[in-house]
């Protein structure tokens, strides 16, 4: 449905659908179970005044002399003295029936069936059959009966008890006790007619009260929604603010923190691309200048051997350039495979300082191992290790004065294994030590050195290996130190 598309509308619906739930299952549930105690408890009340007032209803069919005692008593010997004495018996059960509040109707059990004897509210209700049925269970059973019956005035409940008494000469009795139910249905339909007044008072306050929250709630989703759109765009600019602590609340302040991530990635992107053509852009024009003096037929053949070499330059400038920029990438992309395997880290470290001896010569430099003499064994990527290692060796060369001596050492420790690079240079100042292993972060007196990624590089291949590259540095000394878990 196009109109339960909109959040507002479907929580006043859910709010709605509950209310209605609720009523109806107070109305259905709950009122029939009322009304089920109430006749219960009716019924109780019966069969009580059953038991406690048969024996006194009793005393109006003692023999005519017992009953009438010292007044006169009709001689039963005509039609109009027993018409007498059944009624002065009628006048007495509705006097005793109005004494106790309830009707009482006396039936007489003879081999023919029951026949009604009196009644003290002949119009009460009761019908004769209902009262048959339950007279006939009193005396079948020889105890009290009691059942819940449907008359044409309304429901009532009725409680039988033969009379027993010997003085009683004219046969058996059974008293049967009568109450309507008209009062407890009276009752549980003013209680439905108040639970359908009340849950529709409160479905139309649930149904605006759910509209208003769903409106407010509506309405933040909605502005996280533009600020969504806003970042897909592209636009940055306009930080979402948490303005509760509720789970809107908390969704707002990990959309802000998303989108600071994200406007640091833009930030980074674009300053990546930007670094990255202004490094190949200047080799590039380099070579452009190069080739078309070459072209030139006059050069000598010393100035084209010069300029050749210089291409040369630019060109393993570039090689390295496009290296280091797939390096990072893949590491930053999580593309890049470890393979580890049992390494002798020590071992490792002397090959790579070998390695550096021809470039430390023309630096006027000396590599030193600070090496024990047993193996550190560990388990990892020496390719990857190596790589680390080369660049530190290569950054401290790069970027010391000359005759700057450098060491290499390896230790274990804690559980950890620890490869550390020190150079005797000048130390990296202070305002630069938080932008070192930022990918193209070169300082202005380290600009001539290379594009400034091998130390981005280096610190993410030491996180992929669960390790960590540190630098501490001062005046006349700088270590650099990858620490790898054993």
């Amino acid at each position: 449905m196009p109109g339960l598309r909109s959040l507002r509308n479907r929580l006043a619906v859910i709010f709605a659908l509950i209310i209605i739930g609720a009523i109806g299952t107070i109305y259905l549930s709950v009122t029939p179970r009322l009304e089920a105690s109430l006749t219960s408890q009716r019924l109780d009340q019966v069969r009580a005044s059953s038991t406690q007032y048969t024996p006194d209803v009793g005393k109006f069919f003692y023999t005519p002399r017992e009953f009438y005692g010292d007044k006169p008593v009709p001689t039963k010997d005509g039609a109009r003295d027993m018409q007498r004495i059944h009624a002065d018996r009628d006048a007495a059960v509705r006097r005793f029936a109005e004494r106790i509040g309830t009707e009482i109707i006396v039936m007489a059990s003879r081999e023919a069936g029951a026949f009604l004897v009196s009644d003290s509210t002949p119009d009460g209700g009761a019908t004769s059959r209902d009262v048959q049925d339950v007279t006939r269970e009193a005396v079948r059973t020889g105890r009290q009966a009691s059942a819940v019956v449907t008359t044409q005035n309304g429901r009532m409940t009725l409680a039988a008890k033969p009379i027993v008494d010997e003085r009683i000469k004219d046969g058996k009795y059974v008293a049967v006790f009568a109450d309507s139910l008209s009062d407890v249905q009276d009752n549980v339909a003013l209680i439905r007619r108040q639970v359908l007044i009340s849950g529709g008072i409160a479905l139309v306050i649930a149904i605006l009260a759910g509209y208003l929250v769903a409106r407010a709630l509506a309405a933040r989703v909605k502005r996280l929604e533009r600020a969504a759109r806003k970042v897909a765009s592209g636009d940055f600019s306009q930080p979402i603010r948490a303005d509760s602590e509720d789970e809107l609340g908390q969704l707002a302040a990990a959309f802000d923190d998303m989108q600071s991530q994200l406007a640091r990635l833009d930030r980074a992107r674009k300053q990546f691309i930007a670094n990255a053509s202004h490094e190949l852009r200047t080799p590039i024009f380099s070579l452009g200048g190069f080739l078309e003096l070459l072209a030139d037929e006059d050069l000598d053949e010393e100035t084209r051997r010069a300029f050749l070499a210089q291409i040369r330059g630019q060109v393993d400038r570039m090689r390295n350039l496009a290296v280091e920029l797939l390096d990072l990438s893949r590491l930053e992309a999580g593309a890049l495979e470890l393979r580890p395997e049992p390494t002798d880290v020590g071992q490792l470290a002397r090959e790579v300082a070998a390695e550096f001896t021809p470039a430390a010569a023309q630096h006027s430099s000396s590599v030193t191992l600070n090496l024990r003499p047993e193996p550190i064994e560990l388990d990892c990527d020496p390719e990857r290790v190596a790589q680390v290692l080369r660049i530190l060796l290569d950054n401290a060369l790069r970027h010391t004065p000359p005759g700057t001596g450098v060491q290499v050492s390896a230790a274990r420790s804690n559980g950890h294994v620890r490869l550390e690079v020190s150079d005797a240079g000048l130390g990296i100042k202070r305002q630069n030590m938080p932008h070192i292993f930022e990918p193209f972060f070169t300082s202005n007196e380290q600009a001539a050195g290379g594009a400034g990624l091998g130390l981005a590089i280096a610190r993410e291949l030491a996180e992929r290996m669960h390790g960590r590259l540190t630098v501490r540095s001062g005046p006349g000394r700088t270590t650099f130190s990858l620490v790898l878990p054993s």
